[in-house]
């Protein structure tokens, strides 16, 4: 059984890129351990392929994206305010172990998988302040002059503290981003140190506490299938979307049965209509879509709302796409823009972004015209709900054979 040293680094310190090469000089290890997949490993020595566009629209995983994106974004943002690039470390053990024909180990798990989990464990409340929290660090990193000791990320106390914090903010999404990438490591430095005798685990600092313990007791380590596989979860989208559509077809049959009249229930179709639409179509130009992926979403979104498993900024996004002609290119500049402003200039995050916020667009609609749509009306809910189910009963009853 060999030996493991763990080296905890900040991901945009020049401190731990030193560190880094120091140890890999001094210690001279059979096998440098670094915190990448393959993925993101070919990133990193720019050799990846460009995804397909087809293969990402067709995927409609749009959310997981921006937040993939928006991370790297705020990472890179903080790196360009120290002056060093995000992931230098890494990039430095790599050369590092190459020039001294040491052998690389890639011992993360593929990114897709982590997001995938990390948004699927997840609860609605984690999400929204997860967004919340997004959108704040956004704006924090846009801002100029802002002093960062990126040092005192290292430090273990520091990075203790910040570890305990998210899992008092998002619990199950800091096991899927944290917890579990400690065990998935954890099980490949065991296997690793079994047939080497030094091995060098280059890691963030935040992942250093938790291998540590799995490697005192290697037998706490859970299997690896069990940190790849995909997560079941309950299709909220498609019960909410059945609960919207039962919703709507039983007011417009309270409406039918109250005998209020057929204007009524002309104005109440035409306002689904135009509160969807119209809704859809701002969100869309708010995300810097063309107008006629807003006109595209305006169509749509009255009758996806109605439909659990459509939702109307996909068809705005490939609207979108037609019109901009996004590239797999555009991958690499967004993870070079230097603003959020510059990103939304580009084809693919543009339709990424549009068909987000066009989704939003149309589900507050959804939430809107059910508030407000008995006000609009000029009528009280009371007496149409009372006397429409009142009637649609008595019908009901007249055509049973008892």
């Amino acid at each position: 059984m060999g030996e493991i040293r763990i080296i905890g680094t900040a991901h945009v310190s020049q401190k731990s890129v030193d560190e880094v090469k120091t140890a890999i000089d001094e210690w001279q290890p059979d096998v440098v351990a670094i915190e990448l997949d393959q993925g993101r490993y070919l990133g990193l020595k720019q050799q990846q392929k460009n995804p397909e566009i087809e293969d990402i629209l067709q995927a409609k995983n749009f959310t997981q994206l921006l937040i993939q994106w928006i991370l790297a974004y705020i990472q890179r943002k903080i790196g360009m305010d120290v002056g060093v690039e995000p992931g230098a470390e890494m990039k430095a053990a790599i050369a590092a172990a190459e020039e001294r024909q040491v052998k690389i180990a890639l011992i993360d798990r593929d990114i897709r998988i982590t997001l995938h989990r990390f948004w699927a464990s997840m609860s609605i409340i984690e999400k929204f302040k997860m967004f919340y929290a997004l959108i704040g660090s956004v704006v924090v990193a846009d801002k100029s002059g802002e002093l960062i000791d990126i040092d005192e990320l290292t430090k273990e106390d520091v990075v203790t503290l910040a570890m305990e914090e998210f899992y008092k903010y998002s619990p199950r999404g800091a096991e899927a981003l944290i917890g579990e990438r400690d065990a998935y490591m954890s099980q490949n430095l065991v296997r690793l140190v079994a047939s080497h005798e030094r091995v060098l685990a280059v890691v963030g600092a935040g992942h250093r506490k938790g291998i540590e313990k799995f490697l005192q007791r290697p037998e706490t380590i859970p299997p690896l299938d069990s940190l790849t596989t995909q997560i079941k979860t309950r299709p909220w989208g498609l019960i909410f979307g059945v609960i919207v559509t039962a919703v709507f077809l039983l007011l417009i049959l309270a409406i039918i049965f109250s005998g209020v009249g057929t204007e009524v229930l002309l104005q109440a179709l035409v306002y689904w209509v135009l509160i969807h639409g119209v809704l859809t179509f701002i969100f869309t130009l708010i995300a810097g879509g063309h107008p006629i992926s807003g006109l595209v979403g305006f169509a749509v979104s009255p009758l996806s709302s109605l439909h659990p498993l459509i939702a109307a900024g996909w068809f705005s996004a490939i609207a979108e796409a037609k019109i901009r002609k996004p590239r797999g290119s555009d991958i690499k500049r967004i993870m070079e823009a230097e603003s959020i402003m510059e990103m939304r200039d580009i084809p693919l995050f543009k339709v990424v972004l549009v068909a987000a916020l066009a989704n939003v667009g149309s589900s507050i609609g959804t939430f809107a015209y059910f508030i407000f749509i008995f006000p609009i009306l000029g009528i009280d809910p009371n007496v149409i709900l009372g006397q429409g189910f009142s009637n649609m009963w008595a019908a009901i009853t007249n055509m049973l054979p008892f």
